[in-house]
């Protein structure tokens, strides 16, 4: 049976459009694409909304609305930092920066699109494979329809029994006289 796998922290439960608006959409363009290359994903993370108050590095910024710190907390893992970012020991540790001034957005946002481009890439190259094998995804789309097919049959005719509803599937049901339910 399937089972609901939801994220671990709120911020990715609904990711905001990289222009700051309450969540992405196709129709508004402020969405990242899995299928996006590199460039234009560094293009929108360049683009993205921050802070607007913080003007100048040593302005002191907020994390709270600033859509590269949510991005951040729903794909930066600790072993980032370590790689791409080795002057702060966690994402903690950049925010609290951030918060007291001294770092500006386009550190910040060059460490984000590492990020993302780790999290990115490997999907890409997937699609990629698959996009040059499309006659067998159409046949595991054909075989899996099929199952989903026959599976939604034995589901409609066991709630069609429950029912008493199978008419046609039932012989004796069909040769009992009318009887009103009181």
């Amino acid at each position: 049976m399937p089972e609901i796998v939801l994220p671990s922290n709120d911020a990715c439960m609904r990711l905001p459009g990289i222009d700051g608006k309450a969540k992405m959409s196709k129709s508004l363009g402020n969405c990242i694409y899995l299928s996006d290359p590199a460039d234009v994903v560094k293009k929108k993370v360049m683009s993205m909304y921050t802070d607007p108050n913080h003007v100048r590095v040593e302005d002191p910024g907020q994390i709270e609305g600033n859509c590269v710190f949510t991005y951040l907390d729903a794909f930066c893992k600790p072993e980032h930092f370590a790689k791409y970012l080795p002057d702060y020991e966690n994402l903690d540790a950049l925010k609290a920066h951030y918060q007291r001034g001294g770092l500006g957005d386009v550190k910040v946002k060059k460490f984000l699109i590492k990020v993302l481009e780790e999290t990115l890439s490997p999907i890409r190259e997937r699609r990629h494979m698959w996009e040059q094998r499309i006659p067998e995804v159409y046949e595991i789309l054909r075989k899996g329809s099929e199952v989903a097919a026959a599976a939604a049959a034995d589901t409609l005719h066991d709630v069609r029994e429950a029912m008493r509803i199978n008419y046609f599937d039932d012989q004796e049901l069909m040769n009992q006289p009318y009887e009103p339910q009181q």
